[in-house]
């Protein structure tokens, strides 16, 4: 029978086996993007003295004692040439925290700091807290805007799982210390909201999603714009729907900013999920859209269908049917790093490059809205196709 040590020397031993495997591209591409063919974070990849106590006297049958459930829904930054992912872990208990992994080239090799983000409270403390976004604002923090969620207080006795959620602000110079700033002030609930990374008219931008509870959107139409004057008191007094949901689509129940949009010369590249009801639940996609330089507010693309959906073993977690983003990278050559959690489990990452996604994004017909629609975009390009090949 092998040692405690030697138990030990193995759980180590394998762990750097997993986080030190290579990940290749897959040998499919749709033209738009290249998926990778491993997660590049799980709860396997958190450190072995984070779930183990390494003592025998205290842990003589090596126990897991602090069990890790999930590795998910990453905030990304690129940070001292490394590619740093703000990562959800979310323990056995439920509870999320927040955990940096850095990772040499962006696509594997991704280790966590030793110790999880320690994460002040807001005056009334969460039950929990998830779902960075990151964004290196021009005036100099670096913001992270998560959500917040508490029981609510309002709900019937006995009633356990009403909870409201709030848009939670902080901000650090080293993403190791940060401030926490007091929660966003709005009308309505409100979750997925990222930071612009510009001054608008001299005024800090929001994206926002307001919904009427913690998870029915209700009246919420979609992904909002609002400016605030002062991120340390932010309020949210005016809010404009500038993404709408509608009947029959991708978006039709939710939808919500991902991660920060991206500039390029010929707009805004903007990355969001979009949710709609089917007959095993919930089903999460990704789409894109972009909007004016000039006016952020103004959408100039709008392509058809989701960008990604989950496939094979995305598809299986502990929320089924899912792809959710909240992080991604775009490196000074215009390469671009697409970081996306599958199924409330796990992290992946997708490449492309800037003048890809914009391609994608101003060259793909938009949504009709009906059959009789999609069917003509249809055969327009089918006619035309038809020609080349005839003329050939």
């Amino acid at each position: 029978m092998s040692t405690f040590q030697e138990k030990v020397t193995a759980l180590f031993a394998d762990h750097e086996t997993l986080i030190t495997k290579k990940n290749y591209p897959l040998a499919h591409s749709n033209g738009i993007y290249n998926r990778y063919e491993n997660p590049i974070v799980t709860a396997a990849h958190t450190p072995v003295f984070w779930r183990y106590d390494l003592n025998e006297k205290t842990n003589p049958y090596l126990m897991e004692r602090i069990g890790m459930n999930a590795a998910m829904n990453s905030g990304a930054i690129k940070w001292n040439g490394k590619y740093v992912l703000v990562v959800r872990v979310e323990g056995d208990d439920r509870k999320s925290f927040f955990a940096i992994a850095e990772s040499p080239n962006g696509v594997d090799n991704f280790r966590f700091w030793d110790y999880p983000v320690t994460m002040p409270d807001d005056l009334i403390p969460a039950t929990n807290i998830y779902d960075m976004r990151l964004t290196a604002h021009e005036d100099g923090w670096v913001y992270g805007i998560f959500c917040a969620e508490r029981h609510d207080p309002n709900a019937p006795a006995g009633d356990l799982s009403s909870a409201t959620a709030t848009a939670a602000i902080a901000r650090t110079k080293d993403l190791i210390n940060w401030e926490r700033l007091p929660d966003l002030k709005t009308k309505s609930q409100q979750r997925n909201v990222v930071l612009h990374p510009e001054f608008v008219d001299g005024k800090y931008a929001l994206y926002t999603r307001p919904q009427d509870g913690f998870i029915d959107t209700g009246s919420g139409g979609g992904i909002g714009w609002a400016l605030v004057d002062d991120m340390t008191n932010a309020e949210v007094k005016e809010e404009i729907i500038i993404d709408h949901r509608y009947y029959h689509t991708i978006k039709e129940v939710k939808n919500g900013e991902g991660p920060h949009p991206i500039k390029t010369d010929k707009g805004w590249l903007h990355l969001a999920h979009g949710v709609r009801g089917c007959a095993a639940g919930l089903r999460y996609v990704l789409y894109m859209y972009m909007t004016s330089l000039d006016d952020p507010t103004k959408l100039i693309a709008t392509p058809a269908g989701y960008f990604m959906a989950p496939e094979g073993e995305e598809r299986i977690g502990d929320v089924s049917n899912v792809l959710f983003t909240n992080g991604w990278i775009a490196d000074e050559d215009g390469k671009v790093f697409i970081y996306y959690a599958s199924s409330d489990t796990r992290m992946h990452v997708a490449t492309s490059t800037i003048d890809q996604l914009v391609d994608y994004c101003m060259n793909t017909p938009q949504d009709g809205l009906s059959t009789t629609a999609s069917v003509n975009t249809l055969k327009n390009m089918i006619s035309h196709n038809l020609e080349i090949m005839n003329n050939k």
